[in-house]
């Protein structure tokens, strides 16, 4: 898909790049004719009023030096004055043979094909005076433009082959990359469904088999219970994830007091923190409100809290910070000692599906958290990023702390 998606962007570029390329070249080319051929006549026309004239030979009033004769022929079709410094018009029968096709013409003008010359005929009473210029430089600045244009057109088409070549795997790559994370999030969510729907299976296979202990009930109950659970919240995951996408389900802000939310979530971490041996340190500003979902902004400070709780290095410390940076922000700081983040990955963490380590599936870490997270900041109008240093990566959010009371945004329902 992704390569038939590359050719269709290369495609559809190279189609307006023929069609811009041909219509400039079409114009330039007619123009460029047109201007020839006007010169060409006006010089023509130009030697039919004034015979005698005392400018240089060839030489008209647009500054063009055209070769040239004319003749002047009685109405009862006599040759009368044959003029010419350019040609030998010693042959009768050539010129009756050139005059017959402007005389049996009813166009003033024209073009003989075989002879590269245009003829310009002027009538009087008693005569008519037709003036032959040669066009072949006419014909061959036309032909060298042609040339010109199929030398520039062709070289020119090569290099935005080139360059739709270049961005269509600039354009694609998040398209790509997007597929591949899906992918690879379909087959794991497969897996994570699959193992506890055959834990589920079995377990109910064995209570209602007849040689089945009833004290073992307790024990089979629970497993299901604690299996269902896992799929419950991979679920429930994937379709928060489709309502941010499509926007679906929109709220009222309110004034939140994002202190007491922080508070609040940091409390519910702290018996899992102790219980895990972690030494939490808490710096937790008062006061500090701002508009928003209380409960989207609650989740934000949960999937941080979680996710130091699961990247945490034994006996580690995390350190939970929340000041108002100025009269416009506050700043949300989690950090963790554990393993370094590298550089290249600090973005691709906030990526859906995507994780670091693939067996943190199993602790219920299915890469979604903190893209989770994004999309609630973004809809806050702040941002999240993350650093990594000395051993201790350390997740941001920067929110603003004032907003309007009808903003409007999607809501986010863990």
């Amino acid at each position: 898909m992704i390569k038939r998606l590359k050719i269709k962007f290369v495609c559809i570029n190279m189609s307006i790049v023929v069609v811009m390329l041909t219509a400039i070249f079409v114009m330039m080319f007619v123009s460029t004719s047109q201007n020839l051929e006007r010169e060409s006549v006006d010089f023509l026309r130009d030697v039919a009023a004034n015979p005698m004239r005392t400018s240089r030979p060839g030489e008209g009033e647009s500054g063009i030096y055209l070769p040239y004769f004319f003749l002047d022929i009685s109405n009862t079709g006599d040759i009368i004055t044959i003029n010419s410094g350019y040609y030998d018009l010693r042959d009768e029968a050539r010129l009756r043979e050139l005059i017959s096709i402007p005389i049996s013409s009813p166009e003033r003008t024209g073009i003989i094909e075989g002879y590269h010359l245009r003829y310009y005929r002027l009538s009087t009473p008693t005569s008519q005076r037709i003036v032959f210029g040669d066009i072949s430089n006419e014909l061959n600045t036309i032909s060298h433009l042609v040339q010109h244009f199929l030398l520039i057109g062709g070289l020119s088409l090569l290099v935005f082959l080139l360059i739709s070549i270049a961005l269509a795997h600039w354009a694609i790559r998040p398209v790509e990359e997007a597929w591949q994370q899906q992918r690879r999030f379909v087959a794991d969510a497969s897996h994570e469904l699959k193992t506890p729907l055959t834990v589920i299976l079995a377990n109910t296979d064995m209570i209602r088999d007849s040689g089945y202990d009833p004290a073992q009930l307790p024990e089979r109950m629970d497993n299901i219970a604690a299996e269902s659970d896992q799929m419950r919240q991979l679920v429930e995951s994937l379709l928060e994830l489709a309502r941010a996408d499509d926007g679906s389900a929109s709220q009222v802000f309110e004034q939140v007091d994002f202190s007491h939310v922080v508070e609040s979530q940091l409390l519910t971490f702290e018996p899992l923190f102790y219980e895990n041996g972690f030494k939490l340190e808490s710096d937790i500003q008062p006061g500090i409100r701002l508009y928003g979902s209380t409960r989207s902004l609650g989740q934000v400070a949960e999937i941080l809290l979680d996710n130091a709780s699961k990247y945490t290095i034994p006996k580690g410390h995390i350190a939970v910070s929340l000041k108002q940076l100025d009269h416009r922000h506050c700043l949300l700081s989690v950090g963790s000692e554990g393993e370094a983040i590298p550089p290249d990955e600090l973005k691709k963490i906030f990526h859906r599906f995507y994780r670091r380590d693939a067996s943190r599936a199993a602790n219920g870490s299915y890469g979604l958290g903190l893209s989770i997270a994004e999309n609630i900041v973004k809809k806050h109008r702040g941002r999240i990023w993350a650093e990594s240093s000395c051993g201790v990566n350390t997740f941001f959010v920067r929110l603003p702390l004032n907003g309007k009371r009808s903003f409007l945004s999607s809501a986010v329902h863990k």
